[in-house]
């Protein structure tokens, strides 16, 4: 689906709720986890590539907010 400059950024996900909130509890996250920043995701929130391609049709530069476990290193 090629979406650009129509204004939203959701154009899919959970339109039936008057606003998107999604609880993922710490615990559940593996040592590296990529969330989905535009809203094109067939896996939401979690990132499955896709704005790759919507980079390439629109000239956007947008990427997955990435997670971290931290380790104690002590």
């Amino acid at each position: 689906m090629k979406i650009c400059g129509s204004g939203k950024v959701n154009h899919k996900i959970d339109k039936h709720e008057a606003k998107v909130v999604t609880k993922i509890d710490i615990e559940d996250l593996g040592d590296v986890t990529a969330f989905c920043r535009c809203w094109q995701s067939a896996k939401f929130p979690l990132c499955d590539g896709t704005h790759n391609k919507h980079n390439k049709d629109c000239g956007d530069n947008v990427g997955p907010l990435l997670m971290n476990r931290r380790t104690d290193t002590s």
